[in-house]
């Protein structure tokens, strides 16, 4: 009888024996199948005269399909490329030498050759090129800016085949769960659409360079960066924003893109075109953020406490009234404003935005909180500093 260790021995052996089989079938099989099957690769098996499978009848494309690509088609030449530029200097040499500085979208206003894109696009570039869907290029120049809106309106020499303007459409009618598209050159890749809904409206969001910009559309529509600055469509293939900013942690569309409403669009370009500059309509008040902030919740109500009038301004000629210091030191609040035509201000960017929302010689209603008890005043625009 063999002993125990003889037997585990042999077990052992065998194993390993079944495993290096197992190992070397599989090996010749990915690496060598040929030789587990001859004529495998061979001619043998091979059919003559083989020809291509019949391609499947598609049918019509639906009606939605349709009208997508009708809009993209009409709209596509009228967005542009946008790439710009800005001059450096050498630390060794003290030459200064021209390097990219970053890309992204905008889009015809007229057939005077303004472009207009967002600010933060050309920000800090000393040159800028414009690409238009044909293909030609264009050095183009800054005509002015609007910050607070982020805003920028540029122009390029067009002598023929000028493209056509994007048409202009309304933002103040927009509804939650309309449809929107966007062109644009995400990552530098040309002329790209995407699709979704107006997510939600009137929404706020700090700039760059500290300022809140508002009244902006919010879309689930795919925007990355390089689609800045790129036109917002409606299912009609109008203007309804310029596709300003995301909200995403990565960098990349999450799913949460902001739009710069057509309405402001419409009423700021005009001005930065004839002026250079957009002139923000005012009422002559001196109002601040933290300090409103601190005396609201002293007093435990929601508005905006007018600090000081300017003697002569449009708020002056109105009788609004401003705060009183006392000898003390202490502010006694007169004027607290609660609502510019009916609509509520709980901040002081909230009342900038209301007010942004007019002309300059526009009569508009200011309600205020004196002295515990409401009251309108019409107050006809100033233009602002």
């Amino acid at each position: 009888m063999p002993n125990n260790g003889f037997l585990s021995r042999l077990i052992w052996i065998s194993l390993a024996a079944i495993l290096l089989v197992l190992f070397s079938h599989s090996f010749l099989y990915h690496y060598f199948p040929d030789i587990l099957h001859p004529g495998y690769f061979t001619s043998k098996d091979k059919q003559e005269n083989a020809e291509p499978r019949v391609v499947q009848a598609r049918g019509n494309l639906a009606e939605d399909e349709k009208s997508t690509i009708e809009l993209f088609e009409n709209s596509r030449d009228s967005v542009v490329f946008i790439t710009t530029r800005q001059r450096v200097m050498d630390a060794w040499t003290r030459n200064i030498f021209s390097v990219p500085s970053g890309t992204g979208s905008g889009f015809i206003w007229d057939d005077n050759g303004h472009i207009i894109t967002n600010l933060h696009v050309i920000k800090g570039a000393s040159e800028a090129t414009v690409r238009l869907a044909d293909g030609r290029d264009y050095k183009a120049s800054l005509v002015g800016a609007s910050p607070a809106h982020d805003i920028a309106v540029l122009r390029i020499g067009i002598g023929f085949q000028r493209p056509t303007p994007v048409p202009l459409g309304t933002s103040h009618d927009l509804k939650v769960g309309q449809k929107v598209f966007a062109i644009g050159n995400p990552f530098g890749l040309d002329w790209t659409l995407t699709t979704g809904i107006v997510s939600a409206l009137d929404r706020s969001l700090p700039g760059g360079d500290g300022r809140t910009i508002d009244n902006l559309i919010q879309t689930d529509a795919a925007i990355n960066p390089g689609n800045s600055g790129g036109p917002l469509l409606d299912s009609a293939g109008r203007l309804i924003g310029i596709n300003t900013a995301i909200y995403s942690p990565s960098g990349a569309s999450a799913g949460i893109g902001f739009s710069v409403p057509v309405d402001t669009v419409n009423r700021v370009v005009p001005q930065i075109i004839s002026r250079g500059k957009y002139i923000r309509p005012a009422m002559g008040i001196t109002v601040d953020s933290k300090l409103n902030n601190r005396l609201t919740q002293h007093l435990k109500v929601t508005g905006v406490v007018i600090l000081n009038i300017s003697p002569g301004s449009a708020a002056d000629t109105a009788g609004l009234r401003g705060a009183t210091l006392t000898p003390e030191g202490n502010i006694i609040a007169n004027d607290i404003i609660v609502a510019v035509e009916d609509k509520p201000i709980d901040s002081v960017d909230k009342l900038l935005a209301r007010v942004d929302g007019y002309k300059v010689g526009d009569t508009i209603k200011i309600t205020v909180l004196r002295k515990g008890e409401k009251m309108e005043v019409p107050v006809t625009l100033q233009p602002g500093e």
